[in-house]
């Protein structure tokens, strides 16, 4: 047999080829406890990192309100809405009946819910001081008529004055007839000096020839002979001197006569007192008209003592009683120290009902209201006039103002009443195929308006603030509106902190605004 060699090396472990595993496995631990978990926290750190970076952004602080949604279901015209109670009232106001003068209230005619007409006597005052103020007004009347008859002499004399200067013309002929006088005394002043030349000629030699015979006549005679002498000479002498006298006074004279023609030609003081006399009598006339319109005051004030209804209607209430003081129409009175009473007309009466806020939104003007009271067994139609200014912050309801037509003589103001609003006719048809729908209010402030519409801020899903193109609606209050169209339920308006706000920016929201809409103040 053949033996055959068996090589056992195929069996053999190569030494070499072992050692680079066992190198290997070394270092596959530090792969996976170290390296790949690192990478892991590095990744999910970052993802941290990015995540809550936002938080750390500097964002702005507002306030937010959530959007008010009232569902609104469709009801058949003339179907019950809600009820609620209120009372009746004059329509629009009831109406004071002033006394028009000052006095003290003698006796009141009328008792509360009577009938009166227009213009019927309500009341009187005490009128003794008016008719005594009626009889002095009278009597300075006539007064001022005498003084207008003096003033009407005054200027009838006037202008006879102007008319005929008589006076001046007396004047300048008086002065014309002196200095007529002076001039012929001058033309005579030549003979008279050649008259008293002769007589001192005759004096002297009468005089020289008496003295020359001194022994043979008496010495009186002598003395007088020399006193005519001295005379015709004293004479002759003072009609030398009269002659530029004479000629200055004629000059005078003269002026004076031009002066008397000028005056009588200008009339200039005559015209003066003729102007005064027609100003006097127009001041006269004046005050003659002033004394009539006293009178007539007076007259008035007399009438006004009997106070009469300005309107056809029913005594609401008496305020005024017998021996009351009324202060008229005097600036300084208040408005109540004047009133009589108030009436009102009976045929127009409305019912102010408290609406509560939940209720505002089914309210329309125009809309049906059956009012129920107990005076009346037959329920009174009415139709809404518009809401109140203000809510009522303690009851939470807003008045609401409904006409009453053609009220009944049970109904008086004051009266508690129940008023029942009625669905009012819908106008849109396919609005009355839908069972009910809602209707979305937000408060008027937030309405912005610009020129393509209306906006309002709203905070997005992300923290965002984002500008929101609205639609508005009818429905409403004073204070929250409708939107129709650019605002869900679930949306968050911007109540405050919107100044400075841009269109994607951050916001934080620090709190709901629970005023905005309620009609609350700060």
């Amino acid at each position: 047999m053949t033996q055959t060699q068996i090589d056992l090396r195929g069996l053999a472990l190569e030494r070499t080829s072992t050692a680079t595993p066992s190198k290997n496995k070394l270092k596959q631990p530090w792969l996976s406890r170290y390296v790949i978990p690192g990478v892991i926290m590095i990744g999910f750190i970052g993802l941290l990192v990015i995540a809550t970076s936002e938080q750390f952004l500097s964002r702005q602080p507002v306030t937010v309100i959530p959007v008010i949604v009232k569902r609104a279901e469709i009801q058949q015209e003339g179907t019950p809405l809600f009820q609620a109670a209120g009372w009746v009232e004059p329509r629009p106001t009831s109406v004071n009946v002033p006394a028009l003068t000052e006095g003290v209230v003698k006796e009141l005619l009328v008792v509360e819910g009577q009938e009166v007409k227009y213009g019927e006597p309500v009341a009187t005052l005490i009128d003794v001081d008016a008719k005594i103020s009626l009889r002095q007004a009278e009597t300075q009347r006539e007064l001022r008529k005498a003084e207008l008859q003096s003033a009407q002499a005054q200027l009838k004399a006037a202008q006879l004055r102007v008319d005929n200067p008589v006076h001046l013309e007396a004047a300048l002929a008086e002065a014309q007839s002196v200095q007529a006088q002076t001039e012929t005394s001058i033309g005579k002043l030549p003979y008279l000096i050649e008259s008293a030349k002769a007589r001192l000629e005759y004096a002297q030699k009468n005089f020289d020839g008496k003295r020359a015979a001194v022994d043979a006549i008496a010495g009186r005679l002598i003395q007088q002979a020399q006193s005519e002498f001295a005379t015709a000479k004293a004479e002759l002498e003072e009609l030398k001197q009269r002659s530029p006298r004479l000629k200055r006074e004629s000059q005078a004279l003269l002026n004076k006569v031009v002066a008397l023609s000028t005056q009588r030609k200008l009339l200039i003081e005559e015209s003066r007192q003729l102007e005064d006399a027609r100003a006097q009598m127009l001041a006269a006339r004046a005050r003659v008209n002033e004394s009539e319109l006293r009178v007539e005051i007076a007259n008035l004030n007399l009438e006004r003592t009997i106070v009469r209804s300005p309107i056809g209607g029913r005594v609401l209430r008496l305020v005024a009683a017998p021996g009351t003081r009324v202060m008229g129409l005097k600036s300084a009175s208040h408005q109540s120290s004047s009133t009589i009473m108030s009436l009102y007309n009976p045929k127009m009466l409305q019912v102010r009902a408290d609406v509560r806020l939940e209720d505002v939104p089914l309210v329309q003007p125009g809309q049906p209201v059956e009012i129920q009271t107990a005076s009346s067994s037959v329920p009174i139609v009415g139709k809404v006039l518009l809401p109140t200014s203000s809510a009522n912050i303690q009851k939470n309801t807003l008045e609401v103002k409904v006409a009453i037509d053609n009220p009944t003589s049970m109904i008086r103001p004051e009266m508690l009443v129940t008023a029942t609003f009625l669905s009012p006719p819908q106008l849109d048809p396919q609005e009355n195929n839908q069972n009910n729908y809602e209707r979305i209010l937000i408060p008027r402030e937030l309405a912005l308006s610009t020129e393509g519409g209306h906006i309002t801020w709203v905070v997005d899903v992300n923290g965002t603030a984002n500008k929101r193109a609205i639609k508005l609606g009818k429905a409403g209050t004073e204070e929250l509106v409708e939107v129709v169209e650019g605002i869900n339920p679930t949306d968050k308006l911007i109540s405050s902190g919107s100044q400075g706000l841009e269109l994607g920016m951050r916001v934080t929201i620090t709190g709901e605004d629970t005023r905005i809409g309620t009609g609350k103040t700060m």
